[in-house]
């Protein structure tokens, strides 16, 4: 049986020092509300702006965002 892919909005989240990966920045691809596998780890936070797509906006966090999400991309 073959799954279906993930819909919803695209949204990527880059995190400064997550607990899972601490002094890193890392970029995480989410697809409606479920992580997907697809993300990277950087060590500067121009190389994980890098890994966003061009077409991308940026949306700064909001107040009550989890203090590790330094900025959204949809």
């Amino acid at each position: 049986m073959m799954s279906t892919p993930p819909t919803g909005i695209e949204m990527w989240t880059i995190y400064w020092s997550p607990r899972d990966y601490p002094n890193c920045w890392v970029v995480r691809r989410f697809v409606g509300l479920l992580p997907d596998p697809i993300g990277a780890i950087c060590q500067t936070l121009e190389s994980a702006r890098e890994q966003v797509p061009d077409h991308c906006v940026c949306l700064h966090r909001a107040p009550d965002d989890d203090p590790a999400i330094y900025e959204v991309w949809l």
